[in-house]
């Protein structure tokens, strides 16, 4: 019961919270149109947007290790495994710029869809072959521009929190622009808030653990298949390294 009052709290706190900072959102988009095209600024607000649900949510303790390894000045290929809903409000705490690649039915989601549209983050209609051709179109136009991108290689979120097959799209993407791929493992999440809940399971540690980049010369000759898996093993490996970690 508790649990169920709690969670309605949190959804309620998201709502209102999501309504007083799309303006904010709106105005600083506003503002920086004229001299910040990749849109760093509004990133990093929404950055601290979600950071927010983290910070003020006792429950949802969370430590980032590895963020020094991301070069400001570099543009990655960011992979992570994917565990939960909670997965995108706890990689925004990286506070790094990077474009999202998300499904398109998350734009749609009154003011934080709204919020991704201003930031120009990159859409996917998943099972949809012609979208996957623009979005990997649009990826390389943004590694081109100086952005980093952000991909879930799993494709969707794990129903039991154990790491699922990786798609080759983020792969083939880093060899084609020739940019370093950096391996992100998420942990603990899967716990927090299941796939298919929305009842918070109560307190549980999280942990972003940024690995060391893989430069592209690392993988220039490999073909994206065995990148794939290669990049799933090391993120599997440091995932059941760190269960004494994760509570």
């Amino acid at each position: 019961m508790l649990r169920a009052v709690g969670s309605a709290l949190f959804w309620i706190f998201i709502t209102l919270s999501s309504l007083a900072m799309f303006p904010v959102a709106l105005l600083c988009w506003a503002l920086t149109l004229p001299f910040d095209r990749r849109k760093v600024v509004l990133h990093r607000l929404t950055c601290f947007w979600a950071s927010l649900y983290t910070w003020l949510n006792p429950a949802w303790p969370v430590e980032v290790t590895g963020r020094e390894k991301i070069d400001p000045d570099e543009t990655y290929v960011m992979v992570a495994n994917h565990q939960s809903l909670l997965d995108i409000l706890v990689l925004f705490r990286l506070f790094r710029h990077f474009k999202w690649v998300s499904k398109v039915e998350n734009f749609r989601i009154p003011c934080i869809g709204w919020n991704m549209y201003l930031n120009e983050y990159i859409q996917l209609k998943r099972g949809d072959r012609s979208s996957t051709s623009a979005m990997l179109r649009t990826c390389r136009q943004n590694l081109a521009d100086g952005n980093s991108i952000m991909m879930f290689p799993e494709g969707t979120r794990s129903p039991t929190g154990k790491l699922r097959g990786f798609k080759t799209g983020a792969f083939s993407l880093a060899k084609d622009a020739q940019r370093p791929l950096l391996p992100i493992v998420v942990h603990g999440t899967a716990s927090a808030l299941p796939k298919r809940g929305v009842i918070l399971q109560g307190r549980h540690q999280i942990l972003i653990e940024v690995l060391d980049p893989i430069a592209y010369s690392d993988f220039a000759e490999e073909d994206v298949e065995s990148l794939a898996l290669r990049v799933r093993e090391l993120i599997g490996d440091h995932l059941e390294k760190a269960q004494v970690l994760v509570r």
